[in-house]
C-alpha cells in the first residue's frame, strides 16, 4: 500500500499523546502538588481543581483530535479492516477500549466538577455542587482511583497502535491477504 494517510495519522497519535501524557502529568503532577501545597482538604481541592480546569480545553482538543484521526484512519483502512486477518478483531478491541477511556474520562470530569463547585467560595457553586449526586468525599475517594484509571486505559490504546503498527507491514498484509483469498477459494 502506498497511500499516506499523513495528517490522520498525526491527529490521531497526538491526540492520544496529550491524552495519555496530560491524564498522567495531572496525577502525578497537579495532584501532587496539590497534595504538597494546599494546607487542609478545601486548598488541595481548589489548587487541584485550578490545574485540572486549565487542562481541560486542551484535552478535550486531544481527545477530539484523537477521535477525528481514527475514523479518517478507519475509513482509509477499511479494506485491510474487512481482508487482513486478526486487523478487524484489533479494531474492535481499539473501539471497546477507547469507548471505555472516554466514559473513564467524562466520569473522572464530573467527579472533579462536584470537588470543585464543593470547594469554591461562591455559594452558587456549592449549592450546584449538591446537584451532582456524589457526596464530595465519595467523589474524591473515586477520585484517587480514577486519575490512575484513565492514563492505564489510553496506555493501553498506544500499545494497541503498537500492534496495528505492526499489521501494516508489508509481510504481515501479503500473508493476510494469501490466507483470506485461499479460505474463499476452498469454501464448500
Amino acid at each position: 500500500m502506498t497511500e499516506r494517510n499523513t495528517l490522520m495519522r498525526t491527529a490521531h497519535d497526538l491526540g492520544l499523546a496529550a491524552w495519555f501524557g496530560g491524564s498522567l502529568m495531572g496525577a502525578v503532577g497537579v495532584n501532587g502538588a496539590a497534595r504538597e501545597e494546599g494546607v487542609t482538604e478545601v486548598g488541595i481541592a481548589r489548587i487541584a481543581s485550578v490545574g485540572w480546569a486549565k487542562w481541560t480545553p486542551l484535552g478535550a482538543a486531544a481527545i477530539g483530535s484523537h477521535l477525528v484521526g481514527g475514523a479518517g484512519l478507519l475509513l482509509a483502512n477499511s479494506g485491510r479492516v474487512s481482508e487482513q486477518r486478526s486487523v478487524a478483531a484489533a479494531t474492535v478491541a481499539k473501539a471497546l477500549l477507547t469507548g471505555g477511556a472516554l466514559a473513564a474520562t467524562a466520569y473522572t470530569r464530573i467527579l472533579g466538577k462536584k470537588v470543585e463547585l464543593a470547594s469554591s467560595q461562591k455559594q452558587e457553586a456549592q449549592e450546584t455542587a449538591e446537584e451532582i449526586p456524589v457526596g464530595v468525599h465519595q467523589a474524591q475517594r473515586q477520585l484517587d482511583v480514577m486519575q490512575w484509571v484513565v492514563p492505564g486505559l489510553t496506555a493501553g490504546l498506544i500499545a494497541l497502535n503498537a500492534l496495528m503498527g505492526e499489521q501494516q507491514r508489508p509481510s504481515q498484509q501479503a500473508v493476510g491477504v494469501l490466507r483470506r483469498s485461499l479460505a474463499g477459494r476452498y469454501r464448500p
